[in-house]
């Protein structure tokens, strides 16, 4: 009744790769002789000849091709003595030619054979080809009228509006959204998540940290730009801290979220005493968020203490992967959590076992994204506030933004650090 084909030696001419079991194929002139020795005397296969079968194997081996065996079961040939046939037969498609049929043939100039994926190593920031109509061609550095132009944009947005349009840009960078099959062959994967966990996956990282650091700096300026007095900088903090909450609590967005928390816990903006006093006294639930929630929050982030349910997260929280991984050009050396010796061990594998999941997991950060975006209209002057390209050149401008990164981040720092000591002087000690 059964016939384990378990090697090329059990029929002649045949090739398999597999251990295969096959239910009633062959015909049993006598059942009950199955029990002797020579019952593989008496099994003869049906539906073509021997030398007709041998032929058309034969044939297909000289063709290179292995043939793929299929059953042909008829109810119908069962004799009333127990006995059935099935037909057991070459097909001339191999098995990776009937998949394909299934699941439809591969077009010829959409690639036939694999690909290897490209290796990219430009950046896809082009500050310096960036056009912008809040800007001119040619703009120099903090260009006191766009910052003006920002800061009523930035006034008239509410947080969580922000927190979208954050959001958008953040997805579009790291590839989670509007991916096109184009893009998904040149990457190798099908999202940016897996990318960035991938040796070729190198730029993608840097563009990731490129972001996050202009991001955290746009922020801080925003604060340090504000030469008004301390009510008006508490009021920004503490939009600052509302765009944060909506972009952990409502959008989902690690990564957008840790960029908002970087600016607010830079040492030229965390030193603003007065006007963190004024927060406190004019907006105390702002205050209490960021203290009391948001900031333990990112501190158990970074140590890997804490972690975003996947139902909600739209962009996990990789910066930390991307430091381990890129490590000379993640700004703040020696100030991440890892970096300390007594956690540095078991914050590090907790990372690099949170990569293997933001890699398994990028189709479903991509429909979270799509769920929370859906309906969105973005504004576009609004939108080029979050954009990585306009950003450059508001803080480097066009021919600036072009430098080394270190060289560009180690200026800036003395730039923050002077308008920050001169919104409030530091107290000379004796």
């Amino acid at each position: 009744k059964y016939l384990p084909i378990i090697h090329t030696n059990c029929i002649e001419h045949l090739d398999f790769e597999y251990l295969i079991v096959f239910p009633v194929i062959v015909r049993v002139d006598s059942p009950s002789s199955c029990q002797s020795d020579n019952c593989r005397d008496q099994i003869e296969l049906v539906g073509c000849s021997s030398s007709l079968l041998a032929n058309d194997l034969m044939s297909n081996r000289q063709q290179h091709k292995r043939p793929n065996v299929h059953l042909n079961q008829d109810p119908s040939t069962s004799e009333t003595d127990g006995s059935s046939y099935t037909e057991l037969y070459p097909s001339p498609q191999s098995y990776v030619d009937r998949l394909q049929a299934e699941d439809g043939p591969l077009k010829v100039e959409d690639g036939n054979m694999y690909l290897p994926p490209v290796v990219e190593s430009v950046s896809s920031f082009k500050p310096s080809r960036y056009q912008s109509s809040l800007m001119p061609k040619e703009n120099k550095p903090l260009e006191v009228g766009i910052l003006r132009r920002v800061k009523e944009l930035l006034a008239e947005l509410d947080p969580r509006s922000a927190a979208k349009h954050i959001t958008k840009a953040d997805c579009m960078v790291a590839r989670i959204l509007d991916v096109t099959p184009e893009v998904q062959k040149r990457m190798g994967v099908s999202s940016g998540m897996e990318l960035l966990t991938l040796p070729h996956g190198q730029q993608l990282r840097l563009d990731l940290l490129e972001r996050f650091q202009t991001m955290a700096t746009m922020f801080a300026v925003d604060v340090l730009g504000c030469t008004g007095t301390n009510e008006e900088r508490a009021g920004l903090l503490h939009k600052i801290i509302q765009i944060a909450a909506e972009l952990k609590s409502t959008m989902g967005n690690m990564f957008g979220f840790a960029a908002v928390m970087r600016a607010l816990e830079l040492p030229q903006v965390a030193r603003l005493e007065q006007t963190w006093m004024t927060l406190r006294q004019r907006h105390t639930e702002g205050a209490i968020l960021y203290e009391k929630t948001l900031r333990p929050f990112m501190k158990s982030l970074n140590e890997g203490r804490e972690s975003c349910p996947l139902s909600n997260t739209t962009f996990p929280h990789v910066l930390p992967l991307l430091s381990l991984l890129e490590k000379s050009m993640a700004g703040g050396e020696g100030t991440e959590p890892w970096d300390m010796v007594e956690v540095g061990v078991d914050v590090v594998m907790f990372h690099l076992g949170a990569a293997r999941t933001f890699a398994q997991l990028g189709g479903i950060y991509c429909s979270n994204a799509e769920n929370k975006l859906q309906g969105f209209q973005e504004q576009a002057e609004v939108l080029e506030l979050f954009l990585t390209d306009f950003q450059m050149r508001l803080l480097w401008w066009s021919r600036g933004a072009e430098e080394k990164q270190a060289l560009r981040y180690a200026k800036f720092d003395q730039v923050l650090t002077a308008l920050s000591n001169k919104l409030e002087p530091p107290v000379r000690t004796h």
